[in-house]
C-alpha cells in the first residue's frame, strides 16, 4: 500500500502521486494569492513613493525659491557691507575731520553689515545643502517609483499569464485523471459484461445443451426398444435445439447486433425495439426524426447501448408501463430520449439511483462523456423516468 504525506494525499505505487483535484486547486489558489499579495505590496510601495515624491518635489520647489531669494539678499548685503567698509576706511583716514563718535559709529555699522553678510551666507549655504539633498532624494524616489511601476506592470502580466496557464494545467491534469478513471470504468464495464454473458450462457444455452446431450443419449437407447417413442423424443430434441439456437442468437445480438454494423443505428434500434416488445410485452412507441444517415461507429454503439441498458432496466424495475423512444438526428448533434411511465425513483437516493440505473448505464454515461456528450436522468417516485442523451456530431464516421 502507498504511504500518506502530511497533507493526506496518498502515494500510489512506483513512487508517483495520485492526483487530487482539490489539493491542486488549493496549491494554485495559494500561489496566485501569494503573487497577488506581492503585487498589492508593490502597489502600496509605489503609492507611498508617489506621495513622498510629491512632497519632496513641493519642498524642493520651495527651497529653490528660498535659495533664489537669499542669493539676492546676499548680493544686496555684500554691497551694503562694501559701502560700510569704504566709509569706515574714509573715516579712519580723515580722523581730523570726523569725531571719535563718527569713527565709532562707522566701525559699528561696518561690523554690523559684515555680521549680517555672514549670517546670510550661512543661511545660503544651508539652503543650498538642503536643495542638493532634496534633489538627490527626488532622483532616488523617481527611480524607485519607475522600478515599482515597471514591477507592477511585469507582475500583472505574469499574474495573468500564470492564472491562465495554471488553471489550464489544472484542467489538463483533471482531464487526464478523468480519462484515466473512464478507462478504468470501461475495463470494469467490460468485465461486468463478460460476467453477464457467461451467466446468460450458463443459465441458458449451456443448460439446454446439457439437456440435449442427455436427451440424445435417451433417444439412442429408445431407438431399439421403442422406435415410436424415440421419434417423439427426437421431435422434442429438435425443439430444444431450436430454442437453444434462438437463445444463442439473442445473446449474439445483445453483444453486437450485426444489423448495427451492416445497416446502421436506426435499423438496429427498430429491430431491437420490436424484439423487446415481443419478449417483454411492454408497449414501446418509437419515433425517429431527421436523416437516417450513418453516424460515427463509436456514436452508434454508444446510443444503442444506452437504449439497450435503459430498456433492460425498464423491464426489470419499472413495472407495468408504456415506453416512448425518440431518436432525433440533427445536423450538429444527435438526441436520444427514453421515457417510461413506470414506478420511477428518487434520484437523490443514491441507493435507489444505483439500483435503477444499473452498472451498465453508469458505464454508458462515461462513454457518452468520452464523446463530449451529456446523459441526464430525470425521475420521481410514481412519475416514471426520462433518460436523455445528447452527443455532438463532430467525429469521424468510421
Amino acid at each position: 500500500m502507498g504511504a500518506s504525506d502530511k497533507t493526506g494525499r496518498r502515494k500510489v505505487r512506483h513512487g508517483t502521486f495520485r492526483y487530487d483535484p482539490a489539493e491542486l486547486d488549493r496549491v494554485l489558489k495559494q500561489t496566485l494569492s501569494a503573487i497577488e499579495q506581492g503585487k498589492r505590496q508593490i502597489f502600496d510601495i509605489a503609492e507611498n513613493t508617489r506621495t513622498e515624491l510629491r512632497r519632496v518635489q513641493e519642498e524642493l520647489n520651495q527651497v529653490r525659491e528660498e535659495v533664489a531669494e537669499i542669493i539676492i539678499l546676499v548680493d544686496t548685503q555684500k554691497e551694503i557691507e562694501l559701502k560700510a567698509r569704504i566709509h569706515l576706511a574714509e573715516v579712519s583716514r580723515n580722523f581730523k575731520i570726523y569725531t571719535e563718535e563718527d569713527i565709532k559709529q562707522a566701525y559699528e555699522e561696518a561690523q554690523k553689515a559684515q555680521l549680517k553678510l555672514l549670517e546670510l551666507r550661512g543661511r545660503e549655504k544651508l539652503l543650498r545643502f538642503r536643495r542638493d539633498h532634496l534633489e538627490v532624494s527626488l532622483r532616488r524616489l523617481t527611480a524607485i517609483q519607475e522600478k515599482a511601476e515597471n514591477m507592477l506592470t511585469h507582475l500583472g502580466t505574469v499574474l495573468n499569464y500564470l492564472a491562465g496557464n495554471l488553471q489550464d494545467l489544472g484542467a489538463q491534469i483533471g482531464e487526464l485523471q478523468q480519462l484515466h478513471q473512464l478507462g478504468l470504468s470501461i475495463l470494469r464495464a467490460q468485465e461486468e459484461e463478460r460476467r453477464r454473458v457467461a451467466r446468460e450462457i450458463h443459465d441458458g444455452p449451456a443448460q439446454v445443451l446439457a439437456n440435449i446431450v442427455m436427451q440424445a443419449e435417451f433417444v439412442q437407447a429408445l431407438i431399439e426398444m421403442d422406435p415410436a417413442r424415440a421419434k417423439e423424443e427426437i421431435k422434442s430434441l429438435r425443439d430444444m435445439v431450436r430454442q437453444s439456437l434462438q437463445d444463442v442468437r439473442q445473446i449474439i445480438f445483445d453483444l453486437r447486433p450485426m444489423v448495427l454494423d451492416d445497416l446502421g443505428l436506426v435499423p438496429a434500434i427498430k429491430k431491437y425495439v420490436e424484439d423487446f416488445k415481443c419478449r417483454s410485452g411492454i408497449p414501446v412507441e418509437l419515433l425517429v426524426m431527421g436523416s437516417s444517415q450513418r453516424l460515427p461507429a463509436a456514436l452508434e454503439v454508444t446510443l444503442f447501448r444506452v437504449l439497450q441498458e435503459s430498456l433492460h432496466n425498464i423491464r426489470k424495475h419499472a413495472g407495468e408501463c408504456r415506453v416512448t423512444v425518440k431518436l432525433e438526428i440533427l445536423p450538429q448533434k444527435v438526441n436520444l430520449m427514453i421515457r417510461d411511465t413506470g414506478k420511477g425513483f428518487d434520484p437523490k437516493d443514491h441507493r435507489d439511483q444505483d439500483e435503477h440505473q444499473g452498472y451498465g448505464l453508469v458505464g454508458m454515461r462515461e462513454r457518452t462523456q468520452l464523446l463530449k456528450g451529456e446523459l441526464s436522468i430525470s425521475s420521481a417516485p410514481g412519475q416514471g423516468t426520462v433518460i436523455l442523451v445528447s452527443v455532438p456530431l463532430n467525429g469521424p464516421k468510421s
